[in-house]
């Protein structure tokens, strides 16, 4: 039944009055325009605008990219260094590995928080050639083997295997390629938390192995192929990032 003529029958059965009736055919037609506004209001409002990157309407293409390309990088890194020596002093797998989980999602959260707001700070040109630039420049600083001296072993306490490894790898992986690899993931994908989880995926993808076999995996590992592979992706994000501004 129609809402306007309900109220009309109830007036003629006697069950209200005339100023009910006025009342609730007031109410029946506020209620039918204001649903015919938010009608036409829904239909007059954008979508919300998606996140202008790289491949950004792919799903989990953030978090892919930033696996492959985190986990390349991080192998013959400093960190993996660390983690080898981790393994060797404590030999304690489980908890070095969750201090490296903790210490990773920790550093790479403010690491992709300022390339957000990197993102919002900068014009969309000026961000895509220094994405690029920076891409390239990792790309060149991924080539260049890490070594992890006596003045980095100060960085480990005596005990506790998981507080030693949360400090130290968190404070090796400031200035890091990979914590600026963050930093230039998040200012170019969306959404944030692909690209940390992504990242923190491809460091451990890197370093549980070395943590759980140790030196024997550490040293049949391509080190140069895989400086070169992680060169070439980085390489590739750089092109892609460079052509984008170009165009």
């Amino acid at each position: 039944m129609d809402v306007l003529l309900l109220p009309t029958g109830l007036l003629s059965a006697g069950l209200i009055s005339a100023d009910m009736l006025s009342l609730d055919t007031f109410l029946a037609g506020a209620l039918s325009a204001g649903a015919l506004s938010g009608s036409l209001l829904g239909a007059a409002l954008p979508e919300p605008a998606q996140p202008d990157g790289l491949l950004s309407g792919a799903p989990l293409w953030p978090a892919l990219v930033s696996t492959g390309s985190v986990a390349l990088a991080e192998i013959g890194d400093k960190t993996q260094l660390l983690a080898l020596l981790l393994a060797a002093r404590f030999r304690q797998p489980g908890p070095i590995v969750a201090g490296i989980l903790v210490a990773t999602l920790l550093n790479h959260a403010l690491a992709g928080g300022l390339g957000v707001l990197a993102a919002a700070w900068l014009t969309p040109a000026m961000l895509r050639w220094i994405v690029a630039a920076s891409f390239i420049a990792i790309a060149l600083w991924t080539l260049k083997p890490d070594k992890f001296d006596d003045a980095d072993q100060g960085l480990l306490p005596a005990r506790n295997a998981f507080i030693a490894t949360t400090i130290a790898f968190f404070v090796a992986e400031i200035g890091d390629k990979t914590q600026v690899a963050t930093v230039l993931l998040a200012a170019n994908y969306s959404p944030l938390w692909q690209v940390v989880a992504g990242t923190t995926l491809g460091m451990l993808l890197a370093n549980v192995p070395v943590v759980a076999l140790g030196s024997r995996f550490a040293r049949r590992l391509p080190l140069r192929a895989a400086r070169i592979a992680a060169a070439l992706v980085f390489l590739a994000l750089g092109s892609w990032a460079l052509a984008q501004a170009v165009s």
